[in-house]
């Protein structure tokens, strides 16, 4: 039987479905990238600024876990370049065949990953990013709205911003932010994109790295119960906007959402992991391997937690999507069927 959500990213990603799982730093390790490409998505192992020691080990163990192929997402724009040269290398050798960019495009970096045999899908967050990525020579483009959890590089709604993106480029269109559901699946191909990139719902993934209260708050969430802001600013550039859930932190914020300075912020440490200190402030959110007072760390999740009512496996969260898809496009086509006749 034609599997009816199958388009040209999936033929370009190997995967079955066109559900991208969103390479969350921390969150996104071996056992939920493998989870979700073995399931027929394609998962992607968030590897920000993260040694190469532990990038060539996770690609390992992802392989590991499944045959199918998956992605590493990398910040060229918010990494030392010394190290980042060395992720890109450590990439090479782990035999990736796909990036994910984040953040500011730097064309020179989707021409390295391409000299080295890689190619590049570019998250995204205004229509002048998607052009400047693919005349870069990126294979995709990840459209980012404002909706979408973690780090956020744009103002615009999904609903907007995917169709504009999809409406310049020549390239396939990835719709993020906002994206948890099969329905919000069919409507991001109403829009011109071909998948969808999915953060939120995997974070409360069973196989996600994330700690439990970082799951349980993101179920317990309704849309309504995100801020976005650039408060949460320690190891990242400034200026850099961020979709968490509300807490007690963030009421102390008050109207003073933006404007933060990561050379001006005191560093309070809160929680520590393996040694390393975590600070109140920082881009850090709560994981597995992490102690302290974690409740005050940046709970990273999208507007679409409301739609998110349970920690389950990466596979059924997958499956969920892809039948919900695929019953509201026949649907559609039978109201349309109906119409016509």
């Amino acid at each position: 039987m034609a599997n009816p959500l199958h388009r040209p990213i999936c033929d370009m990603l190997g995967c079955e479905y066109p559900v991208l799982q969103a390479g969350m730093g921390g969150v996104a390790r071996s056992e939920l990238a493998a989870a979700v490409s073995q399931a027929g998505g394609f998962g992607c192992l968030g590897m920000v600024r993260e040694p190469v020691e532990l990038i060539a080990r996770e690609i390992t163990e992802t392989r590991n876990r499944t045959a199918r192929p998956f992605g590493v997402n990398l910040i060229p724009s918010a990494t030392d370049p010394a190290l980042f040269a060395e992720q890109l290398e450590t990439c090479r050798a782990g035999g990736i065949e796909t990036l994910v960019y984040f953040w500011d495009v730097l064309p020179d970096a989707v021409v390295r990953a391409k000299e080295m045999g890689m190619r590049v899908i570019y998250q995204v967050g205004s229509v002048e990013q998607a052009r400047t990525a693919e005349a870069a020579g990126a294979a995709a483009i990840i459209a980012q709205g404002v909706e979408a959890g973690g780090h956020v590089h744009g103002g615009v709604s999904s609903l907007v911003l995917v169709q504009q993106v999809a409406e310049v480029v020549e390239i396939p269109v990835i719709a993020s932010g906002g994206f948890a559901t099969g329905r919000s699946l069919a409507a991001a191909m109403a829009l011109g994109a071909q998948g969808i990139h999915c953060g939120t719902a995997f974070v409360a993934a069973r196989e996600s790295f994330a700690h439990d209260l970082h799951k349980d708050r993101i179920v317990a969430a309704a849309a309504e119960d995100t801020v976005h802001t650039d408060a949460f600013v320690i190891n990242w550039p400034k200026g850099a906007a961020v979709r968490v859930l509300r807490t007690g932190v963030t009421d102390l914020l008050g109207d003073r959402l933006y404007g933060h300075d990561p050379d001006t912020i005191l560093k309070h440490e809160i929680a520590e992991e393996e040694g390393r200190p975590i600070y109140l402030w920082s881009t850090d959110s709560p994981l597995r391997s992490m102690t302290g007072d974690l409740a005050r760390l940046a709970l990273f999740a999208g507007q679409c937690a409301g739609q998110v009512r349970d920690i389950r496996p990466a596979a059924d969260i997958v499956r969920a999507i892809v039948d919900e898809a695929v019953t509201c496009i026949a649907e559609m086509g039978a109201r349309q069927a109906l119409q016509d006749v």
